[in-house]
C-alpha cells in the first residue's frame, strides 16, 4: 500500500446557496495557501462514568463534531478590476459582504445579519474531508521584505471523510502573483500621519462559534472586535504625538493601499482607530513604537473595509 504524502493538499471552497448544503467546490474554485493547519475533528468528549464493579476506562463520546481549517493565502489583487479575487469565498465566510462595482472594484464590508457560509472540501492526498456551513475569522500581515498575506480560520460542521481517486487538478489560473510590502508598492495613512512603518497587522476580531441544539446545528459568528498592531518608526512629537493619542483616545482615520496598477491594488481601511499604550522598542537601534490599535465602528459596520481593485 502507498504512503500518503504529507505536502500533497488542496483545498476548494464556495459559498453555499443554502446553509449547510453541500456546495460542492470544484478544482477551480480552489484555494491556494501556506502554512496550513488542519483538525480533521472537534468536539466535546463526554465520559460514560458507567456503573460496574470494577475499574478501568469506561470509554467517551465525542459531541457536537466539527473541523477547522487555517491558513495563509497571498495578499493580491484578481488581475482585473472589478473582478472577484480567487479568495472572495472566505472573506465572504468571514462575514464580509461583496460589492462589485463592473470595471472598477471589488468591496468587502462587514455584515452582521445573512452571513453567508461555505462548503470547504480539504483534501489531504486522496482522503477528502468536507466541511459544511463553514464561517471564519480573517487577520491580514504587512510586513517589509515580505509577501502580505490573509491568515484564514475556518470551522464547519463535520460532513464526509472519504477517499477519493485522485487530487483535484488544482492550478495557479486566476491567481496574482503577489507583489512585495515595500515604499515602491505600499502605502500607508494612520491618524493622517503617512506612516513609515515596519509592519501593521490587523485582526477582523470574529468569535466563531459552533452551535449544537436540538433542533438546528450551525456555525456562528457572535461577536467581533477588531484590532491591530502598528510598528512605526518613531518620530518628534511636533510631528505625530502618539502618546497624546494614546491618552486621549482620539480616534483617526487607517489606510493602507498595497499595488500600483489596476487589478493589482487591495486597499485596506478603517475609519474610527483608536491608539492603544504605546510601547518603545528598537530596530538597527533607531527607536521605534509599537502602537496596540482598535478598530471602532463609526456608524456600525464599517470598522474594516477590505477594497480589491
Amino acid at each position: 500500500m502507498a504512503v500518503r504524502r504529507y505536502k500533497k493538499m488542496a483545498a476548494l471552497a464556495k459559498i453555499e446557496d443554502t446553509y449547510a448544503v453541500d456546495a460542492e467546490p470544484t478544482a477551480a474554485e480552489a484555494l491556494i495557501m501556506t502554512n496550513v493547519t488542519f483538525t480533521p475533528i472537534e468536539g466535546d468528549e463526554v465520559s460514560r462514568d458507567l456503573m460496574l464493579p470494577y475499574l478501568g476506562n469506561q470509554g467517551m463520546i465525542i459531541t457536537g463534531q466539527y473541523a477547522t481549517l487555517s491558513g495563509e493565502i497571498e495578499i493580491a489583487g484578481s488581475g482585473t478590476a472589478g473582478t472577484a479575487p480567487k479568495y472572495d469565498s472566505v472573506l465572504r465566510a468571514c462575514g464580509l459582504a461583496q460589492t462589485v462595482t463592473v470595471d472598477t472594484s471589488v468591496e468587502y464590508e462587514i455584515v452582521e445579519d445573512g452571513e453567508e457560509a461555505a462548503s470547504i472540501y480539504f483534501i489531504s492526498d486522496k482522503v477528502q474531508h468536507v466541511l459544511l456551513g463553514a464561517r471564519g475569522n480573517v487577520s491580514l500581515n504587512f510586513t517589509p521584505k515580505q509577501i502580505p498575506r490573509f491568515t484564514f480560520t475556518m470551522t464547519g460542521l463535520l460532513g464526509v471523510i472519504e477517499d477519493i481517486v485522485a487530487m483535484p487538478a488544482v492550478t495557479l489560473a486566476g491567481w496574482e502573483k503577489p507583489l512585495p510590502v515595500s515604499k515602491a508598492n505600499t502605502t500607508m495613512s494612520l491618524h493622517g500621519w503617512s506612516s513609515v512603518a515596519e509592519s501593521l497587522a490587523l485582526d477582523l476580531g470574529n468569535t466563531v462559534t459552533p452551535r449544537f441544539l436540538i433542533g438546528d446545528e450551525l456555525i456562528a459568528i457572535t461577536d467581533r472586535v477588531g484590532t491591530g498592531t502598528a510598528v512605526v518608526e518613531a518620530k518628534s512629537l511636533a510631528e505625530i504625538n502618539w502618546f497624546a493619542a494614546a491618552q486621549d483616545r482620539t480616534r483617526g482615520a487607517l489606510s493602507l493601499v498595497h499595488g500600483k496598477t489596476a487589478g493589482k491594488i487591495v486597499e485596506v481601511s478603517a475609519p474610527a482607530v483608536e491608539i492603544g499604550k504605546p510601547s518603545q522598542g528598537q530596530t538597527n537601534n533607531i527607536v521605534n513604537y509599537s502602537l496596540p490599535l482598535g478598530l471602532c465602528p463609526v456608524a456600525g459596520l464599517d470598522e474594516l473595509k477590505i477594497t480589491v481593485r
